[in-house]
C-alpha cells in the first residue's frame, strides 16, 4: 500500500538559508530512490521559514529504506540546533 507523507519543518531566522540547503539536497537525493512516487519541497509564502515536504512512497519499506539514507540523517543532525522545534510529519493513507 502506497504511503503518504506530509513534513512541516520550521527554521531558525538565522539558519533558513542552510537549512533551505540541506532540504534541497534532500530532494535531489531522495528523487532517485527506486520506491519514492513524488517528492516536493514548498516554501511558506508568509513564513519564509517553514517548509513543507509532501511526498508519495511506493511502499512502507520503501520509506523506511529513505530514512535510513545519509542525506535524511544529516537533516536529523540539524534539528536540536537549527529548527524551532522537531518536524511534524504525518503518515497517510488516501482514501
Amino acid at each position: 500500500m502506497k504511503i503518504h507523507l506530509t513534513a512541516i519543518i520550521k527554521a531558525k531566522e538565522e539558519y533558513q538559508t542552510e537549512v533551505l540547503e540541506v532540504l534541497q539536497n534532500m530532494v535531489t537525493e531522495t528523487r532517485k530512490e527506486e520506491a519514492s512516487e513524488l517528492y516536493t519541497l514548498h516554501q511558506g509564502i508568509e513564513d519564509k521559514n517553514q517548509f513543507v515536504f509532501y511526498e508519495i512512497w511506493k511502499s512502507e519499506e520503501g520509506l523506511a529504506q529513505h530514512n535510513e539514507q545519509p542525506y535524511i540523517k544529516a537533516f536529523g543532525d540539524l534539528v536540536d540546533e537549527k529548527l524551532q522545534e522537531k518536524p511534524q510529519i504525518y503518515i497517510t493513507h488516501l482514501i
